[in-house]
């Protein structure tokens, strides 16, 4: 992955994880931002990403 390519992504994710983190449990955003870009890479829409990175981090928290 190229840099501007990696730029738009964590951006975006910085967008998506806002509502999330309005209402999650005590986390680090940086596991939330990369199960998102993780997500994203593999072809997941902005909705399928955010939702699999808020599960990532519940299923950590397990």
């Amino acid at each position: 992955m190229d840099v501007n390519t990696l730029t738009a992504l964590l951006r975006e994710a910085e967008e998506q994880h806002g509502p999330y983190e309005a209402t999650a449990p005590p986390h680090h955003w940086s596991g939330w931002y990369a199960a998102y870009v993780t997500a994203r890479e593999h072809g997941r829409t902005v909705e399928e990403a955010a939702t699999e990175a808020s599960r990532h981090l519940e299923g950590a928290r397990r």
